[in-house]
């Protein structure tokens, strides 16, 4: 499974490298909403959300399934933009322009996209001229609750009027507490962008994109982009450009805007915003091979000490290649490792991994 960019014909110029102040802020109202995919950064969302006006934190309830739970193309209106070549703002309100700049049309697709389960990377007709589309997104948001409803009424009946409200709740958050975070994380994010503009310039697209994240290779023979995810989508720059966002708050997401007719673009945390999980292979290959009762108690033995294929068919009653077979499924999938002593080779859990595994289920399916 993953999520795959088509950049045939794409010349190294129209790849860009840009940190963009909406998309973050979008990752810090995430954060707010789900501290939990984010601990390192609960400490702050507490800070943040004790200080908060209440008529601001109100406002932000009425809209924050545009980021509780995934995030919206709301916060990436470059992509929209005709032409498909545009870049991030470098400030918040150049972004607030760019999204001024979608039509009705667009702002409302994405803005009803998790609210209303619209096709993604498909053309969809839209609920705007569509009377059966309108019905149906009224239906799916009535079934989210009756704020998700109301929100939808709303934009349905008067996009302008939204878009206004939009725009005044981000720049309301920007003076209450996005501009502190931006002050901080702008220079890394500029000094990460400037490093990975480097990496294209001198050793090419896919030492850059291997540095942007493991999650992410370049696939020459099929020209294709590849992104390790859970989800399933495909796109292609055509006779655009591609955008690489970095983003210091939205460990683990590694996001691929892929929206139909929209710029394709890649939002990646920068080094250091937390380690590494495994691909999305190697995280299935981990439990399927504890989920085997044999395989369980071979790891109960092997916590607690080294032992040899012999050990261990002896302590389970089972022959030695049946012990192999289970041993060689456990080192596939990297949680044992084997090492020699003598003539004897040693197995031993590898106690990392599994310690690891929890979390590693968790930012898997959060990529």
């Amino acid at each position: 499974m993953s999520v795959c960019i088509d950049i045939t014909g794409l010349p190294p110029e129209r790849i860009c490298v840009v940190p963009s102040p909406l998309a973050e802020l979008g990752m810090a109202l995430h954060a707010l909403s789900e501290p939990g995919h984010h601990p390192g950064l609960q400490g702050w969302a507490t800070s943040v959300t004790a200080r908060l006006r209440p008529d601001l934190a109100d406002r932000l309830c009425e809209a924050d399934f545009l980021w509780r739970t995934t995030f919206s193309d709301v916060f990436a209106p470059f992509a929209g933009i005709p032409g498909r070549r545009a870049v991030p703002g470098a400030t918040l309100a150049e972004e607030l322009d760019l999204l001024d700049k979608l039509t009705d049309e667009q702002f409302v697709l994405v803005a009803l996209e998790f609210t209303c389960q619209f096709r993604y990377d498909t053309e969809d007709a839209s609920p705007l001229h569509n009377d059966a589309m309108r019905q149906r997104a009224l239906e799916l948001a009535l079934a989210r609750g009756a704020l998700q409803e109301r929100f939808t009424r709303r934009l349905l009946q008067d996009p302008p009027a939204v878009r206004a409200w939009f725009r005044q709740l981000v720049e309301d958050c920007e003076e209450a507490f996005f501009a502190d975070i931006w002050a901080r994380v702008q220079p890394q994010l500029a000094a990460d962008a400037r490093h990975k503009t480097e990496l294209l310039r001198r050793k090419g697209l896919a030492e850059a994109l291997a540095a942007v994240s493991p999650a992410v290779a370049l696939d020459d023979e099929s020209g294709m982009i590849i992104v390790d995810k859970l989800s399933v989508g495909r796109t292609a720059t055509g006779d655009g450009g591609l955008v690489l966002v970095p983003t210091s708050l939205g460990w683990p997401h590694v996001m691929v805007l892929h929206r139909f007719g929209w710029q394709p673009a890649i939002t990646y945390p920068v080094s250091g915003s937390g380690p590494q999980a495994p691909s999305v292979e190697q995280l299935a290959l981990r439990l399927e091979a504890l989920a085997h009762p044999v395989r369980m108690q071979l790891c109960r033995h092997l916590a607690r000490a080294p032992y040899t294929t012999s050990e261990l068919a002896d302590a389970h009653g089972m022959s030695a290649p049946e012990i192999s077979r289970h041993l060689g499924v456990l080192k596939k999938a990297g949680l044992i490792t084997t090492r020699r002593r003598g003539r004897y080779a040693q197995h031993q859990l590898e106690l990392s991994a599994v310690v690891r595994l929890g979390s590693d289920f968790i930012e898997g399916v959060l990529r």
